[in-house]
């Protein structure tokens, strides 16, 4: 039975009334509702008493009618629950649901849960890119899953230094593929809102005790504890480069803040001479999520002049890396 051919008779399947007589044994209305087939559904078999079901089960196991579909999309009540079943409804647990800042974000494992609910029945991570100095240590990846009619859906999640929290950031294939299976999931589902788990640089995030924590992005004031020097400066700092002895308390001071502004004290530029260019796999996740989003090349184009001054071939890896975020939150 080809996926085609699934979801022509699933589609008929949502119109059909379904009765159940008896564990296992149901009947099912036509179209027009004035016959009535009989069908068998258990753990063992499925059959159904439909000229269609009779032509072309004996050739192809996999074969289900639309009456047969019918019966699979309801809800069983009982051995005698003699009346018309309700279709089987998929429903986001609210456990999964979390509300920051008076924004609601969806958990990963809710996501999860509603898409075996809808019929998920398989799903793939694919690098597109591993993360390497000369892409800006961007990790690339695409999910794709399928459900039981043959529906496939898939989107791509990115993943640096730059849009990690710092507990994560040793982990960018991880995190790369985590945003891309929630988004994947996002649109399997149907849920509009942003996975907790997709973002990397917010503000807070729950605890253990579903509680709100403060814990900042990468380089700001953390635990002292964990993400403080001997002399009080975030570990993120670039360290001093003064011979030992000679190093003040002020000195990684100095070089974050140089770090931060692009002009040091002599009005010359400390950024690196060289950039590393927009790579292959990046300028594919921008065409395809232009696609996605229903953008044309021309407008792709402009934004790109617009937001980072350049053609959109010339990006940068980092700008390339922004751009793709923006182009994922305009979803």
């Amino acid at each position: 039975m080809t996926p085609q051919e699934m979801q022509k008779r699933n589609g008929k399947a949502q119109q059909l009334r379904v009765i159940q007589v008896e564990e296992g044994n149901f009947y099912v209305e036509s179209g027009d509702g004035k016959v009535a087939y009989k069908c068998l559904v258990t753990d063992e078999k499925e059959l159904c008493t439909c000229l269609d079901y009779q032509k072309n089960a004996p050739t192809d196991p996999t074969f289900r009618c639309k009456h047969l579909m019918a019966v699979l999309n309801c809800a069983p009540e009982g051995a005698e629950k003699k009346a018309f079943l309700k279709k089987r409804q998929p429903k986001l647990d609210e456990r999964f649901t979390k509300n920051i800042e008076g924004k609601d974000f969806v958990l990963y494992a809710g996501l999860l849960d509603l898409a075996h609910q809808k019929g998920m029945v398989s799903m793939e991570v694919e690098i597109l890119q591993f993360p390497a100095k000369e892409n800006g240590n961007m990790a690339i990846c695409r999910a794709m899953a399928e459900s039981k009619l043959a529906e496939s859906f898939s989107d791509i999640g990115d993943a640096d230094p730059t849009n990690c929290n710092y507990k994560v950031a040793k982990h960018l294939l991880r995190m790369a593929s985590t945003r891309a299976k929630a988004r994947c999931l996002r649109d399997f589902t149907n849920i509009g809102m942003t996975c907790l788990e997709e973002l990397g640089d917010l503000n807070e995030v729950l605890d253990d005790n579903s509680k709100v924590v403060s814990i900042g992005t990468r380089g700001s004031t953390q635990n002292k504890n964990e993400t403080s020097g001997n002399n009080g400066e975030p570990k993120t700092a670039p360290e001093p480069t003064a011979a030992p002895g000679k190093e003040t308390e002020k000195t990684p001071k100095v070089k974050a803040t140089e770090a931060q502004n692009p002009q040091n004290g002599n009005g010359t530029s400390s950024e690196p001479k060289s950039v590393a260019k927009m790579s292959e796999a990046q300028k594919r996740a921008i065409y395809n999520l232009s696609r996605r989003r229903g953008i044309s090349v021309e407008e792709l184009k402009k934004l790109a002049q617009e937001g980072y001054n350049v053609a959109l071939e010339d990006l940068s890896s980092t700008d390339a890396s922004k751009f793709i975020r923006q182009l994922q939150q305009s979803a």
